[in-house]
């Protein structure tokens, strides 16, 4: 700004020449996102997402497209139809598919965590055995201490197939969704 113009100058030819080139950009660049991850869905989860007709039939013709350069032309036309729409038209897809993400990293993280307690008890870590029997009382102690056994047997002979292992996850994940359940 120059020191001749004044603030409310300024603030006029902001409104006269509308957005600057670097934010259509990002506008443009934020819409091709949307639409590769769009494209990226499963269809049963499109499905629920409430887009336009011809939004939907342009992300049809995306996933049928085999060629890279060809699939990269026509996610451009599908970012250019979707740019037609206002923010708002696409601000509930937005949300529904942040909110999936934050729920996906969520259950992943619980996961690695009953894979850290899965392996704890097979490394013959009996605090670890200890903790979850006192976290959970109602768990059958007799029948963890002869899967943690059966598991530590499994994992010295490379040829048997690691059943109990599974076993004692799928009893940790139980857990978890009793424990999730009540709360």
């Amino acid at each position: 700004m120059s020191p001749s113009r004044s603030r409310n100058q300024t603030e006029l030819d902001d409104a006269d020449y509308g957005p600057s080139r670097t934010q259509q950009r990002r506008e443009a660049l934020a819409i091709l996102t949307l639409a590769s991850q769009l494209i990226e869905l499963p269809p049963s989860k499109l499905a629920k997402l409430a887009l336009p007709d011809d939004v939907r039939r342009e992300i049809d013709i995306t996933r049928r497209i085999t060629s890279h350069g060809a699939k990269k032309r026509q996610l451009a036309f599908l970012a250019k139809v979707m740019r037609r729409y206002d923010d708002e038209d696409f601000a509930a897809v937005r949300a529904e598919l942040g909110e999936n993400r934050e729920k996906q990293r969520q259950e992943t993280a619980a996961m690695h965590r009953l894979e850290a307690m899965r392996d704890r008890l097979v490394a013959e870590d009996e605090a670890a055995l200890s903790e979850l029997i006192a976290e959970h009382p109602q768990v059958d102690r007799q029948h963890l201490r002869s899967l943690v056994r059966q598991a530590r047997i499994e994992k010295d002979a490379p040829n048997k197939p690691p059943r109990a292992y599974r076993e004692i996850f799928q009893l940790l994940k139980d857990l978890q969704a009793g424990d999730s359940a009540e709360g």
